[in-house]
């Protein structure tokens, strides 16, 4: 099997992305589902969402083998935060 490679510029990848979600995923989601993964192809707008990231992609994978994944948190801007906390002042 072919190593997948980006098909658009990371600026087209992250508007399509965030765009999909807005429109596809968000009206759909529950109260249930914050905090979960959102892994979007964005060619074809097909998801899935799930608690473990990993397994969002997997899933969206066993369908859409050649899938460019959007990878995305209900509820947060980011799916990820690097660093801890902000530093309270003593």
């Amino acid at each position: 099997m072919e190593a997948l490679r980006p098909r658009h510029s990371a600026k087209e990848f992250a508007q399509r992305g965030q765009a999909l979600y807005e429109e596809k995923v968000r009206p759909r989601v529950t109260d249930a589902d914050k905090g979960k993964f959102v892994a979007i192809d964005i060619e074809t707008g097909a998801y899935e969402i799930d608690a473990d990231d990993f397994t969002a992609t997997e899933r969206l994978l066993q369908h859409r083998p050649a899938a460019q994944i959007w990878l995305g948190r209900v509820g947060q801007r980011t799916a990820y935060r690097i660093g801890g906390y902000p530093s309270r002042r003593v």
